[in-house]
């Protein structure tokens, strides 16, 4: 099988999960949001953000380097699981330890600490689970990821639906995340021993430290990130309170269903560039290139039809008691196009031993949220918050392409002229679909048979492309 349909492959496994996953998360949260209400949806909002900011604390790092690792070299897997799980046991203690206290010190509301430590607890269980993840991404098995992210969906939908018919409340919510993922985990431990390989629990002190060494830069980048991406809903509760932050949430959840299409582009993607670094470093240019190209041709028109149409996609979604929300999408969704490319950006570095200059570009644009979240939330509220967050993004791209010229990456005037003639495509379509005035379902098919003409007209697609199709249907 050639590379290219390799990819193909476990990007169509991961592709399938990730549409099912979205479909059902689209609909539970839906659920979710009109069942609970603005203030409680706040509260289930800053659970998620108070713990991800933290979740490195259970990971150090370690995960991203384990990937690299065994995905150039697959012997190695066995000792590095081996010392890593235990290692994550004792972190994922301390975590919740630290959690604990700092929610006791900064005297959140009881029902705030009790979900927040649920939520802690099905953090540390997801974290186990994605360096599982990671061993399928760097033996490049997709679809056991694949079959694991599904099973634990289909299980959060029905657990979530049953929650809501018994009416339990935000326990009952909490409940159903914190078992679906203990299931998946299940599974693909399940499948790890059975499949990969059986790891042998050690207690190398020595390695330990290195690991820790080696993972310091992911961890850092992981805390720098996490800071910037989850530090404004909790500003917002504690600046503004639970009905702002609900209003922001809805927009928000939005914008991370999106964004885990990103991570399948990484899953899938950073295994390659980094055998492609140590083997053939000349194609990893090549691959960031294509990758840009084609997340570009996704996210902008993505983009330019949500400025038009958000209104109406937050009431369909929530109802009418979030209609404040529609003006926070218009400028949260131009994040997903800056995450995508940053995201292609963070993984050519990282494939190329470069996470360090990955940590300084979040340490930069972390410090760069909080201060302009300190000035912007308490005079604009859940706006303040959106202008903020794609401000830090856009700051990202630019720190990352100069970053990029240290490891030979530059973009071409080709990958320029590809761009230009996107965003010209995806202009035109928003202008259009602005003059006609359609309804948002029927704008959905028309606007797609309308951008695809216009890429061809502007022969956005060149015979590099052609052929990678060819690759991928096997002529």
């Amino acid at each position: 099988m050639s590379k290219i349909k390799s990819i193909f492959m476990n990007m169509s496994w991961l592709m399938a999960s990730q549409i099912i996953t979205s479909v059902l998360a689209f609909i539970w949260t839906i659920l979710i949001a009109r069942y609970l209400g603005v203030s409680d949806y706040g509260v289930f909002g800053f659970a998620i953000s108070f713990t991800g900011i933290f979740v490195v604390i259970c990971d150090c790092g370690t995960t991203l380097h384990i990937v690299r690792a065994v995905a150039t070299d697959y012997d190695v897997a066995k000792d590095y699981l081996g010392n890593v799980l235990p290692l994550k046991f004792i972190m994922s203690f301390v975590y919740f330890a630290f959690i604990l206290a700092l929610l006791v010190v900064l005297n959140f509301s009881g029902l705030a600490i009790f979900i927040t430590l649920l939520y802690a607890i099905e953090t540390a269980i997801k974290n186990f689970n994605d360096l599982f993840y990671g061993v399928f991404q760097a033996h490049e098995k997709g679809k056991y990821q694949a079959m694991s992210s599904i099973l634990s969906s289909v299980l959060s939908f029905i657990l979530i639906l049953s929650a809501i018919y018994f009416d339990t409340g935000l326990f009952g919510i909490t409940i159903a995340y914190l078992v679906s993922y203990f299931m998946s985990f299940l599974y693909s431990a399940y499948i790890l021993v059975t499949r990969i390989v059986v790891p042998k629990i050690q207690f190398d002190f020595k390695f330990w430290k290195q690991l820790l060494i080696w993972g310091a830069p992911f961890a850092l980048t992981s805390i720098f990130y996490t800071v910037y991406y989850y530090m404004d809903i909790v500003m917002l509760t504690k600046m503004v309170g639970d009905f702002a932050t609900g209003i922001y949430n809805a927009s928000y959840k939005l914008i991370s269903v999106l964004a885990l299409f990103y991570g399948i582009y990484t899953a899938v993607i950073y295994p390659v560039m980094s055998k492609q670094y140590n083997s053939e470093a000349s194609l990893l240019g090549a691959s960031f290139e294509k990758s840009i190209k084609y997340l570009s041709f996704i996210t902008i028109p993505i983009c330019v039809c949500c400025l038009i149409y958000s209104g109406d996609i937050i009431d369909f979604i929530y109802g009418s008691q979030y209609d404040q929300a529609g003006s926070v999408l218009k400028i949260l969704i131009w994040t997903v196009c800056f995450l995508f490319i940053n995201g292609a950006a963070s993984t050519a570095l990282n494939a190329s031993h470069k996470e360090v200059s990955i940590t300084k570009i979040y340490f930069v644009a972390a410090v760069f949220n909080i201060t302009l979240n300190f000035f912007l939330i308490p005079q604009y509220s859940y706006i303040g918050a959106a202008v903020s967050t794609v401000l830090s993004e856009i700051l990202v791209f630019a720190l990352a392409l100069y970053s990029l010229k240290g490891v030979g990456i530059v973009p071409s005037r080709h990958l320029t002229f590809d761009c230009i003639k996107i965003i010209v495509s995806s202009c035109i379509l928003g202008v259009i679909l602005f003059v006609l005035d359609l309804n948002m379902w029927v704008a959905i098919p028309v606007g797609i048979v309308i951008y695809l003409i216009l890429l061809y007209v502007t022969r956005a697609f060149d015979d590099g492309d052609i052929y990678i199709i060819k690759e991928i249907i096997g002529r």
